[in-house]
């Protein structure tokens, strides 16, 4: 039986794209990072090898890790979360990012908080490690009551560290390595390309068929654990997507819920599971990215609304029952067509 598959064709204000030479090859690379995997396709007529290619998307990549994670005890947000109050010298684009962040955080009312790596450790999704139940109320309490995003100050390649912040970027970095590797191949001749840094994607140009890069959105899981939904397949040419979801990433509540690791800064727990998924497609894969994890928090009812005033490209898969059902915003719904 033919799946029930919902295309998303590009907009018609998509940039040209330029048909790559026949004798050009598609070169497919990849690896871990971040925690996850990395792959590349791309076709380059003139420039470097291969090899030299992906050490450069490797040394992109080792860079983010080192400014960014806070899983590696040396970076710059690590070394940022454990310096006491005052003024902390950092990488400058760490301060690019975090300024994103905190724009996003004024723009959704909290929904969207960079400064939420205390609760995120205390949940038991962050270095620290699994945990065997949810932290208490009087420590959520704790957490809420201490620094959150109205806190951070930046200033020219440093930040303020109000004593007890603690950033957390995994809903952000990704999308950014995603922007920064894409720029890295546009810089080196690349006519077209696929990014995907663990299931966030930037993708431009055409292939030696003239096809875009089509790529497949995982169908979100039900209550009953059992995929629900169309199979969305989404043309990437300027364009990139990211998706916000519990289904691979979770624990289990006292009553047998599951919790989600997207946490609502407003509240200090996990978001409902009312929501499987959210899929937001945008130019740049770090937009792409926080955006599908504030839409997240912002859950089913007020989420559509706030990305339809925004003119935010985004598919929501909500949980009804044993299945699901699926919001998309008008500027997602003008690009899509049923196949």
């Amino acid at each position: 039986m033919k799946p029930n598959t919902l295309r998303l064709i590009l907009p018609l204000d998509a940039p040209e794209a330029m048909l790559p030479p026949a004798d050009a090859p598609v070169v497919r690379l990849s690896g871990t990072a971040m925690g996850t995997y990395w792959s590349v396709a791309l076709i380059a007529p003139t420039g470097p090898e291969a090899l030299v290619l992906r050490r450069g998307i490797v040394g992109i990549l080792d860079r983010v890790v080192a400014v960014m994670s806070h899983w590696d005890r040396a970076s710059d947000l690590c070394r940022y979360n454990d310096s006491p109050r005052g003024w902390v010298p950092v990488d400058p684009s760490l301060c690019a990012v975090l300024s994103a962040a905190r724009q996003l955080s004024a723009d959704s009312g909290g929904a969207y908080d960079p400064a939420i790596g205390g609760l995120v450790d205390a949940w038991g999704f962050g270095p620290p490690g699994p945990v065997a139940c949810p932290p208490p109320d009087e420590r959520i309490s704790a957490l809420l009551s201490g620094p959150c995003w109205a806190d951070i100050r930046i200033d020219a390649g440093r930040l303020w560290q109000p004593g007890g912040l603690r950033l957390d970027l995994s809903s952000i970095a990704k999308g950014h390595a995603v922007d920064c590797v894409a720029r890295y191949l546009m810089e080196q001749g690349v006519v077209s390309y696929l990014v995907d840094i663990g299931g966030e994607l930037r993708g431009w140009g055409i292939r030696h068929d003239a096809a875009p890069w089509w790529v497949d959105v995982d169908r979100a899981t039900g209550r009953d654990g059992r995929p629900g939904g169309r199979l969305t397949r989404i043309a990437l040419h300027g364009l990139s997507v990211a998706t916000s979801g519990d289904s691979n990433r979770f624990m289990t509540g006292p009553d047998g819920r599951r919790l989600s690791h997207s946490l609502d800064p407003r509240t200090g727990w996990p978001v409902p599971d009312d929501l499987a998924a959210v899929t937001v497609l945008h130019a740049d894969c770090m937009m792409a990215d926080a955006l599908a994890t504030a839409l997240t928090v912002l859950g089913p009812e007020e989420g559509p609304d706030w990305a339809a005033a925004r003119g935010i490209m985004a598919l929501f898969v909500r949980r009804v029952g044993a299945g699901v059902v699926e919001i998309m915003t008008p500027a997602l719904a003008a690009l899509a067509e049923e196949g």
